[in-house]
């Protein structure tokens, strides 16, 4: 019987062994160094704060496993022998394989600040993080002060998590405004503004120089490249995410940033494969960028990969970008392409528009010559996916877009419509370029 190994049990793992099974009896190993069963990366947060319980956060009951006849291993490989199908494990142990897929996730993106060894530096990206901010920063007596290193998603989920705590925070971030190097400038001004009302001390054009210790090696303070020396406890690297395979490095398998594939999500080893966030494409799919680190993408990988091991060939196609994340309280959705301002395409134009609340807003993108519809940022207003996913294939004009939009809107029986503000402030915007 083929053995089929995949290293990782996170998202794109569990799919991928979840559909061989449905498709075949092949003989199915998932390995973890992390955790027993799979879980809701995603929901962690939910568990520091309070909301879940680590047991909710497990999509399927212990007993699913065994049922499914999925044979789970607890240990962590140190080097893959591609020659002889055979991994090396840390404790010793061997394990041979007729076909590997690698998918081992991302781990914290650092860049060699002194300090990062301190206690209470930590990421947030594992179940060990999770319990090591509980250790860290059980409450605002133990932790009174944390500082965080850098924005983006994972930044606004500590910093969110902190102050359910009531732990005073402190963000260092790069650019003018959040997460202004993925977001429009408007966009991203306002989430700014929104975080500081969550009474987060958001500190815009900030870089760390160092972390500071004290004498037992613990986190003491911070001090930025400008000289201001931060107190705190805690410092959350939130710098981004890197592919977890440096046990990669001394095997035959290339890898740049991530491990190479090919659209079957084919490694240049037969036989062994990668998916999720350590798949690094060899020609980026439109404009996607080579490693997706995102849930959705590494679940539609799994699929794609299980439909190849099972023999019938099959690209990974993920069509047309979409994502979602929040902030605070401010609920955020893309579909297509939206670019922020140093991003922007030489043909792309944007039509922001806000809410007086300053807690809603979209931004459309289109083709500045053709009017095509581009992408939209909803801020604060949930839209339907299935239909902005249909307009972006029949290659709409953003007039049509802006002018239907209630047909996308998710919730209008519950919330207030702003589809008639948008339209208004859209032609006025339209007859002044024309005037």
């Amino acid at each position: 019987m083929e053995h089929i190994v995949i290293i990782g049990n996170g998202i794109a793992g569990i799919t991928a062994a979840r559909h061989i099974r449905k498709l075949s009896d092949k003989k199915i190993t998932i390995i973890s160094a992390e955790t027993d069963y799979f879980f809701s990366r995603t929901a962690l947060m939910y568990v520091y704060m309070g909301h879940m319980r680590w047991q909710d956060i497990k999509p399927y009951e212990d007993w699913f496993w065994k049922k499914n006849r999925l044979e789970l291993k607890k240990g962590y490989v140190e080097f893959v022998d591609t020659d002889n199908k055979t991994l090396h494990f840390k404790e010793g142990d061997k394990l041979i394989y007729d076909k590997l897929i690698l998918a081992t996730g991302s781990t914290t993106n650092t860049f060699g600040w002194e300090g990062l060894a301190l206690n209470g530096v930590q990421g947030m990206v594992t179940k060990q993080d999770l319990e090591m901010l509980e250790k860290n920063a059980p409450n605002n007596k133990v932790c009174p002060e944390a500082v965080i290193i850098g924005g983006g998603l994972i930044g606004i989920e500590i910093a969110e998590m902190l102050r359910t705590r009531d732990i005073k925070v402190t963000m260092l971030i790069r650019e003018p405004a959040f997460w202004e190097n993925v977001l429009p400038l408007a966009n991203a001004e306002m989430i700014s503004r929104h975080i500081e009302s969550h009474e987060v001390n958001l500190k815009h054009n900030t870089q760390l120089d160092k972390i500071l210790g004290d004498e037992n090696g613990n986190v003491r303070a911070v001090l930025t490249t400008s000289g201001e020396e931060i107190p705190c406890r805690v410092v959350g690297i939130a710098t981004g995410v890197k592919p977890n395979i440096s046990f990669l490095k001394d095997s035959k398998i290339e890898t740049e940033r991530g491990t190479l594939v090919n659209r079957k999500l084919e490694t240049n080893i037969p036989d062994v494969y990668a998916i999720g966030d350590c798949a690094q494409q060899r020609v980026p799919i439109d404009l996607r960028p080579p490693i997706e680190a995102v849930w959705y993408t590494s679940r539609m990988m799994g699929e794609a990969l299980a439909q190849t091991i099972c023999g019938n060939p099959f690209e990974y196609n993920p069509g047309h970008w979409f994502n979602s994340a929040k902030f605070f309280d401010i609920e955020y959705q893309t579909y297509g392409w939206v670019f922020s301002n140093e991003r922007r395409k030489e043909n792309e134009a944007q039509f922001h528009w806000k809410c007086d609340s300053d807690l809603r807003a979209i931004t459309f993108s289109y083709h500045k010559e053709t009017g095509e519809f581009l992408g939209i940022n909803t801020f604060g207003i949930r839209m339907k996916h299935e239909v902005f996913d249909m307009w972006l294939s029949e290659k709409r004009s953003v007039d049509y877009v802006v002018e239907n939009l209630k047909e996308a809107n998710f919730d209008p029986e519950f919330f207030r419509r702003y589809e008639g503000e948008v339209l208004k402030e859209y032609l006025l915007l339209k007859q002044t370029v024309r005037s």
